[in-house]
């Protein structure tokens, strides 16, 4: 077996990127890209459950109010991925990632137990900020871990998973919503707290998943970092049957290990156009996603007068077409290209919402027209979205990675997640078509913003370590 057990862990870039897929991989990224499909069992079923919540006999909040919960869970987000993520680099991914998904069950049992609008929208940034500090851990974990020449289609998949969770939480709720099952005043409170099941699930999965290597190679555990990749070679060698490959010489080693102040001057000064990619990919992902989502239960009763118990079959048309999305897409990230993407899928994102939304407008859709058309714009936006994690997690170097995600995460989701469904809910509220389309029509334009942002300032990162990416 070839190795190069360097005592500063230089090799272990080019050893990780060289393995074959192997079972191991699987089982890794399967318990990491848990926490996605938690997030988005989370989501859709808050967002299925909001026409119900108006009601008297459950916590009778007004649409503004069901906006703000939504906006509370995204500001929790916002919290939880900036203090995580800087934890991430300290302290290691393995760590924060047991700690980020303990607070988010305790947020979820909280969220069940809610007895009104102030208790539901704590419980709700409670769960968030768990669920955003997931975010830094998860995806720094994933593109450490993955071999360059697979990171593209495989971290799409990762952060498409939210869409499985999705697609479960919106099949739920039409059973939590159907008072031939269960009362009014029962079926809402199962929905919120029905996470922590997958949580606890989830929590024991993860103990099979060890630090990343890279980590700890920068770390000062380089006999620890090649131990761990020392293991995953003899797997790979075990299911393939055959001998590894000599790794590549001409890999860039992991930077040497240093401080970590002045990460906000880095990114601000040598790393400033990378900045601002990534901010302007994360906000225009947040807002369209946010603002759309969390509110279409409620698009659908005020304009088309859908059954609150009708919500979940709509929502779980939508999350096949985003599950679908990056999982048919990702692979072009690989081999098209990053930059091309990124312009391909926010620039048709954004396109198609701009189609959509003046047939609403104009009165020319139903409630499943509607989410038809919603089908094929988010088929690119969350490939889009996906692709925007992807690339703000492997443009920064290993010592920062965890920090910049959360950091662009954070930022981006305050201006447009934390906005989004506050300033949607209002919209609704207001019953006009014009009002509305206005909404859509922002979120058009912000990701027909991104994607020339991308052509601008995109880095060809395909099949590149990622050392060489991002030193």
């Amino acid at each position: 077996m070839p190795q190069d057990d360097d005592e500063d862990g230089g090799g272990i870039p080019a050893r990780l990127d060289r393995l074959p897929w192997t079972p191991r991989h699987w089982v890794l990224v399967g318990a990491l890209g848990a926490g996605w499909v938690l997030d988005g069992l989370q989501v859709t079923i808050t967002g299925a459950i909001a026409p119900a919540l108006q009601y008297t006999q459950t916590l009778a909040l007004t649409p503004q109010e069901i906006g703000l919960s939504a906006s509370a869970y995204v500001a929790g987000a916002v919290l939880g991925a900036l203090v995580f993520g800087m934890l991430a680099d300290r302290f290691g991914r393995r760590r924060i990632f047991y700690l980020t998904l303990g607070l988010s069950l305790l947020g979820m049992a909280a969220s069940g137990l809610a007895i009104g609008f102030k208790s539901f929208a704590i419980a709700r940034a409670v769960t968030g900020g768990g669920i955003g500090g997931e975010y830094a851990a998860i995806n720094s974990a994933v593109d450490e871990w993955v071999p360059a020449r697979l990171r593209g289609r495989i971290n799409l998949a990762v952060n498409g998973s939210y869409w499985l969770g999705a697609a479960l939480g919106a099949a739920l709720s039409i059973v939590l919503l159907d008072t031939r099952w269960f009362p009014i005043t029962i079926g809402w409170r199962i929905g919120c707290a029905s996470g922590g099941v997958l949580g606890l699930g989830v929590l024991l999965v993860r103990r099979s998943v060890p630090e990343s290597p890279r980590w700890l190679a920068r770390n000062g555990q380089a006999a620890k970092a090649a131990a761990l990749v020392r293991e995953m070679e003899a797997a790979a060698e075990r299911w393939t049957g055959r001998p590894l490959p000599p790794p590549s010489r001409s890999a860039a080693p992991i930077a040497a290990s240093r401080e970590g102040r002045g990460r906000v001057a880095l990114l601000l000064g040598r790393y400033r156009r990378r900045s601002a990619l990534a901010l302007t990919l994360m906000t225009a992902q947040a807002f369209l996603f946010n603002a759309v989502f969390f509110t279409y239960g409620l698009v659908l009763a005020r304009f088309y007068s859908v059954a609150d118990r009708m919500t979940g079959h709509y929502l779980l048309a939508f999350c096949v077409s985003n599950l679908l999305g990056p999982l048919i897409l990702g692979r072009f990230f690989d081999s098209f290209g990053r930059r091309r993407m990124l312009v391909v899928s926010f620039g048709a994102a954004g396109g198609l919402l701009l189609v959509v939304t003046l047939l609403f407008f104009f009165g020319l859709l139903s409630a499943w027209t509607q989410t038809l058309g919603w089908m094929v714009v988010f088929f690119f936006a969350s490939a889009a979205a996906s692709a925007a994690y992807l690339t703000t997690s492997e443009i920064f170097p290993l010592a920062m990675r965890g920090f910049a995600l959360a950091l662009f995460f954070a930022l981006g989701t305050l201006i447009g997640g934390v906005a989004g469904p506050a300033l949607y809910g209002r919209l609704i509220a207001r019953g006009s078509r014009f009002a509305l389309a206005e909404g859509y029509g922002l979120a058009a334009v912000l990701m027909g913003l991104a994607a020339l942002a991308a052509a601008r300032l995109g880095v060809d990162a395909e099949r590149k370590s990622l050392e060489s990416v991002s030193e």
